[in-house]
Protein backbone atom coordinates (compact mmCIF):
# COMPACT_ATOMS: atom_id res chain seq x y z
CA UNK A 1 0.00 0.00 0.00
CA UNK A 2 2.83 2.41 0.86
CA UNK A 3 4.51 1.61 -2.36
CA UNK A 4 1.28 2.38 -4.54
CA UNK A 5 0.51 5.94 -2.51
CA UNK A 6 4.26 6.74 -3.13
CA UNK A 7 3.90 5.74 -7.09
CA UNK A 8 0.53 7.40 -7.65
CA UNK A 9 1.74 10.93 -5.85
CA UNK A 10 4.44 10.75 -7.95
CA UNK A 11 2.62 10.70 -10.82
CA UNK A 12 0.22 13.20 -9.64
CA UNK A 13 3.51 15.76 -9.20
CA UNK A 14 3.91 15.00 -5.51
CA UNK A 15 7.45 13.93 -5.49
CA UNK A 16 8.98 15.21 -1.97
CA UNK A 17 7.86 11.70 -0.47
CA UNK A 18 9.64 9.61 1.53
CA UNK A 19 8.47 5.95 2.24
CA UNK A 20 9.72 4.22 5.44
CA UNK A 21 9.93 0.89 6.05
CA UNK A 22 11.71 -0.65 8.84
CA UNK A 23 12.58 -3.64 7.25
CA UNK A 24 16.21 -4.10 5.13
CA UNK A 25 13.58 -5.08 2.00
CA UNK A 26 10.34 -3.72 0.87
CA UNK A 27 7.35 -6.15 1.21
CA UNK A 28 9.27 -8.44 3.83
CA UNK A 29 6.02 -8.38 5.92
CA UNK A 30 2.61 -9.33 5.22
CA UNK A 31 3.01 -8.52 1.67
CA UNK A 32 5.90 -10.96 1.02
CA UNK A 33 3.87 -14.05 3.26
CA UNK A 34 0.44 -14.08 1.24
CA UNK A 35 -0.56 -16.80 -1.21
CA UNK A 36 -0.90 -13.63 -4.24
CA UNK A 37 -4.55 -14.23 -4.88
CA UNK A 38 -6.09 -11.53 -7.27
CA UNK A 39 -10.41 -12.09 -7.62
CA UNK A 40 -13.55 -10.04 -8.64
CA UNK A 41 -15.19 -11.92 -6.86
CA UNK A 42 -16.10 -9.72 -3.93
CA UNK A 43 -19.81 -9.24 -2.05
CA UNK A 44 -19.87 -5.48 -1.44
CA UNK A 45 -19.75 -3.01 -5.11
CA UNK A 46 -17.04 -1.09 -3.79
CA UNK A 47 -14.78 -3.87 -2.89
CA UNK A 48 -15.46 -5.63 -6.55
CA UNK A 49 -14.79 -2.06 -8.02
CA UNK A 50 -11.59 -1.94 -6.30
CA UNK A 51 -10.89 -5.23 -8.29
CA UNK A 52 -12.15 -4.31 -11.53
CA UNK A 53 -9.58 -1.20 -11.73
CA UNK A 54 -6.27 -3.52 -9.49
CA UNK A 55 -6.86 -6.21 -11.95
CA UNK A 56 -6.80 -4.02 -15.08
CA UNK A 57 -3.58 -2.39 -13.56
CA UNK A 58 -2.10 -5.83 -13.10
CA UNK A 59 -3.00 -6.87 -16.66
CA UNK A 60 -1.32 -3.60 -17.50
CA UNK A 61 1.65 -3.81 -15.25
CA UNK A 62 4.67 -4.45 -17.21
CA UNK A 63 3.66 -1.15 -19.86
CA UNK A 64 2.21 1.29 -17.35
CA UNK A 65 4.24 0.91 -14.35
CA UNK A 66 7.36 -1.47 -15.21
CA UNK A 67 8.49 -4.98 -13.66
CA UNK A 68 7.09 -8.00 -13.54
CA UNK A 69 3.53 -8.86 -11.99
CA UNK A 70 3.94 -12.22 -13.06
CA UNK A 71 0.15 -13.08 -13.60
CA UNK A 72 -1.67 -16.31 -14.60
CA UNK A 73 -5.57 -15.45 -15.02
CA UNK A 74 -6.30 -19.10 -14.56
CA UNK A 75 -9.43 -18.18 -12.18
CA UNK A 76 -10.95 -18.83 -8.54
CA UNK A 77 -13.10 -20.87 -7.90
CA UNK A 78 -15.43 -21.05 -4.84
CA UNK A 79 -17.37 -24.33 -3.79
CA UNK A 80 -20.23 -23.79 -1.87
CA UNK A 81 -21.38 -26.43 0.84
CA UNK A 82 -23.93 -24.70 2.71
CA UNK A 83 -27.21 -23.43 1.54
CA UNK A 84 -27.03 -20.25 3.24
CA UNK A 85 -23.69 -19.59 1.48
CA UNK A 86 -24.95 -20.45 -1.37
CA UNK A 87 -27.44 -17.60 -1.04
CA UNK A 88 -24.99 -15.47 -0.34
CA UNK A 89 -23.17 -15.61 -3.18
CA UNK A 90 -26.56 -15.68 -5.48
CA UNK A 91 -26.57 -11.96 -4.18
CA UNK A 92 -23.17 -10.96 -4.85
CA UNK A 93 -22.88 -13.00 -8.15
CA UNK A 94 -25.43 -10.21 -8.80
CA UNK A 95 -24.00 -7.57 -8.10
CA UNK A 96 -20.34 -8.75 -10.07
CA UNK A 97 -22.45 -9.25 -13.06
CA UNK A 98 -24.15 -5.70 -12.73
CA UNK A 99 -20.48 -4.40 -12.39
CA UNK A 100 -19.73 -6.02 -15.88
CA UNK A 101 -17.66 -9.17 -13.88
CA UNK A 102 -18.07 -12.34 -16.02
CA UNK A 103 -18.84 -14.81 -13.42
CA UNK A 104 -20.45 -18.22 -13.83
CA UNK A 105 -22.60 -20.13 -11.67
CA UNK A 106 -21.79 -24.10 -11.81
CA UNK A 107 -22.72 -27.18 -10.03
CA UNK A 108 -20.50 -29.64 -8.43
CA UNK A 109 -19.51 -31.69 -11.57
CA UNK A 110 -18.73 -28.30 -13.77
CA UNK A 111 -16.48 -27.37 -10.94
CA UNK A 112 -14.47 -30.66 -10.48
CA UNK A 113 -13.69 -30.39 -14.68
CA UNK A 114 -11.92 -27.45 -13.71
CA UNK A 115 -9.70 -28.20 -11.24
CA UNK A 116 -8.05 -31.88 -11.61
CA UNK A 117 -8.03 -34.00 -8.68
CA UNK A 118 -10.60 -32.02 -7.15
CA UNK A 119 -13.29 -33.81 -5.29
CA UNK A 120 -17.08 -32.16 -4.74
CA UNK A 121 -18.51 -34.37 -2.01
CA UNK A 122 -21.36 -32.17 -0.59
CA UNK A 123 -20.88 -29.16 -2.99
CA UNK A 124 -24.17 -27.80 -4.34
CA UNK A 125 -23.05 -24.94 -5.91
CA UNK A 126 -20.09 -23.39 -6.69
CA UNK A 127 -18.43 -19.87 -8.95
CA UNK A 128 -15.93 -19.32 -11.25
CA UNK A 129 -14.26 -16.25 -12.68
CA UNK A 130 -11.69 -16.44 -15.29
CA UNK A 131 -10.11 -13.49 -15.19
CA UNK A 132 -9.32 -13.98 -11.79
CA UNK A 133 -5.81 -15.43 -11.04
CA UNK A 134 -2.68 -15.20 -9.06
CA UNK A 135 0.59 -12.46 -9.14
CA UNK A 136 3.51 -12.02 -7.44
CA UNK A 137 2.85 -9.56 -4.31
CA UNK A 138 6.74 -9.03 -4.49
CA UNK A 139 6.79 -7.97 -8.10
CA UNK A 140 4.35 -5.49 -8.13
CA UNK A 141 5.71 -3.79 -4.69
CA UNK A 142 9.19 -3.93 -6.20
CA UNK A 143 7.48 -2.04 -9.50
CA UNK A 144 5.46 0.71 -8.00
CA UNK A 145 8.60 1.88 -5.57
CA UNK A 146 11.37 1.74 -8.63
CA UNK A 147 9.15 3.92 -10.45
CA UNK A 148 8.73 6.30 -7.55
CA UNK A 149 12.09 6.29 -7.00
CA UNK A 150 12.75 7.05 -10.35
CA UNK A 151 10.31 10.35 -10.43
CA UNK A 152 12.22 11.89 -7.43
CA UNK A 153 10.35 9.51 -3.81
CA UNK A 154 12.83 8.53 -1.52
CA UNK A 155 13.30 5.20 0.16
CA UNK A 156 14.18 4.90 3.40
CA UNK A 157 14.93 1.07 4.60
CA UNK A 158 15.50 -0.22 7.99
CA UNK A 159 14.22 2.81 9.55
CA UNK A 160 11.63 2.77 11.91
CA UNK A 161 8.88 5.39 13.00
CA UNK A 162 8.91 5.88 16.55
CA UNK A 163 6.40 9.15 16.85
CA UNK A 164 4.33 11.56 15.13
CA UNK A 165 5.15 15.03 15.52
CA UNK A 166 1.52 17.11 15.91
CA UNK A 167 1.39 21.16 15.73
CA UNK A 168 -2.02 23.16 15.69
CA UNK A 169 -4.53 20.03 15.04
CA UNK A 170 -2.60 18.25 12.45
CA UNK A 171 0.38 16.85 11.51
CA UNK A 172 4.00 18.59 11.67
CA UNK A 173 6.44 15.52 11.15
CA UNK A 174 7.42 12.40 11.86
CA UNK A 175 10.35 10.93 14.26
CA UNK A 176 12.00 7.65 12.95
CA UNK A 177 15.51 5.56 14.30
CA UNK A 178 17.14 7.81 11.47
CA UNK A 179 16.30 11.23 12.29
CA UNK A 180 13.33 13.48 11.78
CA UNK A 181 10.96 14.40 8.93
CA UNK A 182 8.90 17.49 8.59
CA UNK A 183 6.13 16.80 6.41
CA UNK A 184 2.23 17.50 6.46
CA UNK A 185 0.75 14.76 5.62
CA UNK A 186 1.69 11.36 7.15
CA UNK A 187 -0.18 7.57 5.47
CA UNK A 188 -0.10 5.33 7.93
CA UNK A 189 0.32 1.83 5.68
CA UNK A 190 1.85 0.31 8.30
CA UNK A 191 -0.37 -3.05 7.53
CA UNK A 192 -1.26 -5.18 10.74
CA UNK A 193 0.81 -2.51 12.93
CA UNK A 194 -1.44 0.23 11.65
CA UNK A 195 -3.34 0.30 15.21
CA UNK A 196 0.50 1.25 17.22
CA UNK A 197 1.38 3.80 14.33
CA UNK A 198 -2.20 5.62 15.20
CA UNK A 199 -2.09 5.77 18.69
CA UNK A 200 1.26 7.80 18.20
CA UNK A 201 -1.18 10.72 17.80
CA UNK A 202 -3.84 9.45 20.14
CA UNK A 203 -6.21 7.69 17.32
CA UNK A 204 -7.56 4.23 18.17
CA UNK A 205 -7.72 1.96 14.80
CA UNK A 206 -9.32 -1.35 14.96
CA UNK A 207 -6.83 -2.92 13.01
CA UNK A 208 -5.71 -6.31 14.52
CA UNK A 209 -3.46 -8.84 13.46
CA UNK A 210 -4.12 -12.62 13.07
CA UNK A 211 -1.42 -15.57 11.84
CA UNK A 212 -2.61 -17.36 8.58
CA UNK A 213 -0.30 -20.24 8.13
CA UNK A 214 0.76 -21.48 4.25
CA UNK A 215 1.87 -25.12 3.59
CA UNK A 216 3.87 -26.01 0.09
CA UNK A 217 3.10 -29.65 -0.72
CA UNK A 218 5.38 -31.81 -3.27
CA UNK A 219 4.71 -34.76 -4.88
CA UNK A 220 5.59 -37.74 -2.71
CA UNK A 221 8.87 -39.55 -3.76
CA UNK A 222 8.17 -42.66 -5.94
CA UNK A 223 5.04 -41.68 -6.66
CA UNK A 224 2.80 -42.32 -9.97
CA UNK A 225 1.08 -39.50 -11.53
CA UNK A 226 -0.02 -36.65 -9.20
CA UNK A 227 -3.64 -35.79 -9.72
CA UNK A 228 -3.96 -32.09 -8.74
CA UNK A 229 -4.36 -29.26 -11.33
CA UNK A 230 -1.96 -28.36 -13.98
CA UNK A 231 -3.32 -24.90 -13.90
CA UNK A 232 -2.61 -22.13 -11.38
CA UNK A 233 -6.36 -22.01 -10.81
CA UNK A 234 -7.48 -20.81 -7.12
CA UNK A 235 -9.95 -23.35 -5.38
CA UNK A 236 -11.45 -21.88 -1.82
CA UNK A 237 -13.91 -24.34 0.24
CA UNK A 238 -15.78 -21.34 1.18
CA UNK A 239 -17.45 -23.04 4.13
CA UNK A 240 -14.02 -24.51 5.44
CA UNK A 241 -12.15 -21.63 4.12
CA UNK A 242 -9.37 -24.28 2.62
CA UNK A 243 -8.11 -23.01 -0.18
CA UNK A 244 -5.30 -24.64 -2.80
CA UNK A 245 -3.40 -23.49 -6.01
CA UNK A 246 -0.56 -25.14 -7.95
CA UNK A 247 2.97 -23.29 -6.85
CA UNK A 248 5.80 -23.98 -9.21
CA UNK A 249 5.83 -28.09 -9.14
CA UNK A 250 4.29 -28.46 -5.55
CA UNK A 251 0.58 -27.37 -4.49
CA UNK A 252 0.02 -24.07 -2.30
CA UNK A 253 -2.83 -24.25 0.81
CA UNK A 254 -3.89 -23.03 3.92
CA UNK A 255 -7.25 -22.58 5.93
CA UNK A 256 -8.45 -20.07 8.58
CA UNK A 257 -8.07 -21.18 12.13
CA UNK A 258 -11.47 -21.45 13.43
CA UNK A 259 -11.76 -18.96 17.09
CA UNK A 260 -7.96 -17.53 16.52
CA UNK A 261 -6.61 -15.12 18.64
CA UNK A 262 -4.90 -11.62 17.59
CA UNK A 263 -1.27 -12.20 17.95
CA UNK A 264 2.29 -10.92 15.91
CA UNK A 265 3.67 -14.18 16.26
CA UNK A 266 4.99 -15.59 13.28
CA UNK A 267 5.88 -19.31 14.87
CA UNK A 268 4.65 -22.38 12.52
CA UNK A 269 2.39 -24.46 14.50
CA UNK A 270 2.87 -27.67 12.92
CA UNK A 271 -0.05 -29.04 15.18
CA UNK A 272 -2.13 -26.98 12.80
CA UNK A 273 -1.46 -28.94 10.19
CA UNK A 274 -3.24 -32.20 11.40
CA UNK A 275 -6.09 -30.11 11.43
CA UNK A 276 -5.68 -28.95 7.83
CA UNK A 277 -5.17 -32.38 6.73
CA UNK A 278 -8.18 -33.99 6.78
CA UNK A 279 -10.01 -31.05 4.93
CA UNK A 280 -7.41 -31.14 2.42
CA UNK A 281 -7.55 -34.63 1.57
CA UNK A 282 -11.22 -34.72 1.31
CA UNK A 283 -10.99 -31.66 -1.44
CA UNK A 284 -8.07 -32.72 -3.28
CA UNK A 285 -7.10 -36.28 -2.08
CA UNK A 286 -3.39 -36.05 -3.66
CA UNK A 287 -2.50 -33.76 -0.41
CA UNK A 288 -2.94 -36.65 1.80
CA UNK A 289 0.28 -38.30 1.89
CA UNK A 290 1.79 -35.62 0.11
CA UNK A 291 5.03 -34.23 2.21
CA UNK A 292 5.24 -30.38 3.15
CA UNK A 293 8.31 -28.36 1.57
CA UNK A 294 8.13 -25.61 3.29
CA UNK A 295 5.96 -23.24 5.33
CA UNK A 296 5.38 -20.29 6.70
CA UNK A 297 2.90 -17.78 8.35
CA UNK A 298 1.62 -14.56 7.44
CA UNK A 299 -0.44 -11.63 9.04
CA UNK A 300 -3.79 -10.55 8.45
CA UNK A 301 -4.70 -6.92 9.22
CA UNK A 302 -8.15 -7.61 9.79
CA UNK A 303 -10.83 -5.11 10.55
CA UNK A 304 -14.43 -5.84 12.95
CA UNK A 305 -16.13 -5.78 8.94
CA UNK A 306 -13.89 -7.14 6.86
CA UNK A 307 -13.22 -3.72 5.06
CA UNK A 308 -10.30 -1.30 4.51
CA UNK A 309 -9.78 2.00 5.70
CA UNK A 310 -8.95 4.48 3.08
CA UNK A 311 -9.11 8.18 3.79
CA UNK A 312 -8.20 11.13 6.15
CA UNK A 313 -8.59 11.67 9.51
CA UNK A 314 -11.37 14.12 10.37
CA UNK A 315 -9.85 14.36 13.89
CA UNK A 316 -6.54 15.30 12.71
CA UNK A 317 -5.72 17.32 9.66
CA UNK A 318 -2.98 15.79 7.09
CA UNK A 319 -3.25 12.23 8.61
CA UNK A 320 -4.50 9.61 6.17
CA UNK A 321 -4.60 6.01 6.26
CA UNK A 322 -4.68 2.88 3.90
CA UNK A 323 -5.01 -0.37 6.23
CA UNK A 324 -6.89 -3.54 7.44
CA UNK A 325 -7.60 -5.15 4.25
CA UNK A 326 -8.58 -8.35 6.45
CA UNK A 327 -6.73 -10.24 3.76
CA UNK A 328 -7.21 -8.96 0.12
CA UNK A 329 -4.76 -5.87 0.25
CA UNK A 330 -2.36 -6.83 -1.95
CA UNK A 331 -4.78 -7.28 -4.83
CA UNK A 332 -6.47 -4.02 -4.19
CA UNK A 333 -3.13 -2.39 -3.85
CA UNK A 334 -3.21 -0.67 -6.89
CA UNK A 335 -6.55 1.25 -6.79
CA UNK A 336 -6.42 1.64 -3.20
CA UNK A 337 -3.41 3.32 -3.81
CA UNK A 338 -4.38 5.54 -6.87
CA UNK A 339 -7.49 6.99 -4.66
CA UNK A 340 -6.06 7.82 -1.80
CA UNK A 341 -3.36 9.68 -3.89
CA UNK A 342 -6.67 11.17 -5.28
CA UNK A 343 -7.98 12.05 -1.86
CA UNK A 344 -4.99 13.67 -0.83
CA UNK A 345 -4.07 15.97 -3.90
CA UNK A 346 -7.92 17.31 -3.84
CA UNK A 347 -9.58 15.08 -6.73
CA UNK A 348 -12.42 12.93 -7.22
CA UNK A 349 -11.16 9.08 -6.67
CA UNK A 350 -14.03 8.49 -8.66
CA UNK A 351 -15.39 5.57 -6.23
CA UNK A 352 -17.43 5.93 -2.72
CA UNK A 353 -15.00 5.91 -0.01
CA UNK A 354 -17.70 5.94 2.71
CA UNK A 355 -17.55 2.29 3.25
CA UNK A 356 -14.23 2.60 4.28
CA UNK A 357 -13.87 5.56 6.71
CA UNK A 358 -12.27 5.47 9.81
CA UNK A 359 -15.87 6.50 11.82
CA UNK A 360 -17.92 4.03 10.14
CA UNK A 361 -17.46 1.36 13.49
CA UNK A 362 -19.22 4.13 15.13
CA UNK A 363 -22.72 2.35 14.28
CA UNK A 364 -22.96 -1.23 12.74
CA UNK A 365 -21.83 -1.43 9.09
CA UNK A 366 -22.24 -3.92 5.94
CA UNK A 367 -19.17 -5.66 5.96
CA UNK A 368 -17.00 -7.52 3.07
CA UNK A 369 -18.86 -11.03 3.20
CA UNK A 370 -16.18 -13.25 1.10
CA UNK A 371 -12.92 -12.89 3.66
CA UNK A 372 -11.37 -16.40 3.18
Amino acid sequence: MGASVAYHLARRGVTRTVLVEREPLLGAGSTGRNAGGVRHQFSTPENVQLSIESIRAIERFRDEVGGEADFHQDGYLFLLSAPESVETFRQSVAVQRRLGVDVAWLDAGEAASLAPGLRTDGVLAATFCPRDGIADPGGVTLGFAKAAQAAGVSIERETEVTGVRVAGGRVAGVETTRGSIATPMVVNAAGPHARGIARMVGLEVPVDPFRRHIFIAQRPPGAGPWDVPTSRIMVIDFDSTFYFHREGAGVLFGMGEPGERSTFDLTVQWDFLERVTPVAARRLPALADAPIARAWTGLYETTPDGNPIIGASRDLGGFFLITGFSGHGFQHSPAAGRALADVMTGRDPGLSLTPFALDRFAAPAVGERHVV
